[in-house]
């Protein structure tokens, strides 16, 4: 099996327990299967299916199922399963709060998983469990405060401080997403108007090209139905002109609420994934553009966010589901019985 971008694996192949790392997205959801060498046996997405209540948790265990067939391993072989959800999550009770771009109200998503399952689960928002994960990864350059930023249906941060993962009062911090970034902009789905979300994440990049070409921008977007982000970094990226104007948008958007993060909590770095992030460069430069202006202006920003302090993690890397195995692993590590000599 081709392994993830950006893994380094195991070359002693697929051995001991089993444990599942999952990654529920607005749209998506990814599971991966890893053995304790590290090494991915089977990985499976799903769609999700926009549906409320425990049923909608059919497409989680659906993925997971599939990964493990992937993986040819039953159900009785995984150990545990770690889960990356966003919104607002209780893990010391296996709760979604809240998770507005899914749905979920009050869903008991620990209990219906380690009920399906017959393992140990344990749940935790999207972005905090990957940065967690990240922290100790490769890719994290060694940095031991930092930022994980994900930029699909919605965004969300999440934020390790000297290498402990930072949760906040009431388990919300690093909604960066909902910070307003234009107070005359457009309502967000969490009633205020103007949040980042409704700048830079992937429906409302769609929903600014949408109504631009309705109000008679002249776009090669034009016709193309359903219309999504990535049909507009794409068109971006061939040099439309529509297209270019939102990303860059979106971008110096992002970019201020990057240094924002850093200048309050003196990161060392960020790592930007998601979605919307597997465009690539044409979604990466206008940041950069705007981090550089910024730096240029302020020699405050240029010392807090040095060149290589943001970057961009690799297409297709499963940041909140490799966050979700390194939470399934604590789960087996902590039931592991102890032996005294």
């Amino acid at each position: 099996m081709t392994e993830p971008t950006g893994l380094r694996a195991s070359s002693d192949g697929i051995g001991g327990r089993l444990v599942a790392g999952v990654d529920v997205g607005g749209t998506k959801v990814a599971a991966l299967v890893v053995d304790d060498h590290g090494v991915v046996a089977g990985r499976a997405v799903r769609p999700m299916d926009g549906g409320h209540g425990p049923a909608s948790v059919a497409p989680v265990v659906g993925a997971v199922h599939a990964a493990l067939r992937a993986a040819s391993a039953s159900p009785a072989a995984l150990s545990a399963v770690g889960v990356g959800v966003p919104g607002q999550v209780d893990p010391a009770e296996g709760i979604v709060r809240v998770a507005t771009n899914l749905g979920w109200t009050d869903i008991r998503l620990g209990e219906l998983i380690a009920d399906a399952f017959g393992a140990p689960s344990a749940i935790e928002n999207d972005a905090r469990v990957a940065a967690a994960g990240l922290v100790d990864h490769e890719v994290a350059g060694g940095a031991r405060s930092l930022a994980y930023v994900a930029i699909g249906t919605g965004i969300g941060a999440g934020i390790v401080l000297n290498g402990r993962l930072h949760r906040g009062d009431r388990g919300m911090a690093g909604e960066i997403g909902h910070v307003i970034a234009d107070p005359a902009g457009v309502v967000c789905r969490c009633g205020q108007r103007g949040c980042l979300e409704t700048i830079a994440s992937g429906p409302f990049v769609a929903r600014a090209a949408a109504d631009a070409i309705a109000e008679g921008a002249i776009s090669t977007l034009a016709g193309i139905d359903p219309l999504t982000a990535e049909a507009v970094y794409d068109a971006a990226r061939d040099g439309d002109d529509l297209a270019i104007r939102i990303t860059q948008t979106a971008g110096r958007a992002l970019a201020r609420a990057i240094a924002g993060l850093v200048l309050t909590c003196d990161l060392e770095r960020v790592l930007l994934g998601g979605g919307v992030s597997a465009a690539g460069e044409v979604f990466f430069a206008p940041i950069q553009a705007e981090l550089a202006e910024l730096r240029r202006q302020s020699s405050l920003v240029a010392e807090l966010l040095p060149l290589g302090s943001v970057r961009l993690l690799p297409p297709h890397f499963d940041a909140v589901a490799w966050g979700g195995v390194a939470l399934a692993r604590s789960l087996v590590k902590d039931s592991t019985p102890t032996t005294t000599p």
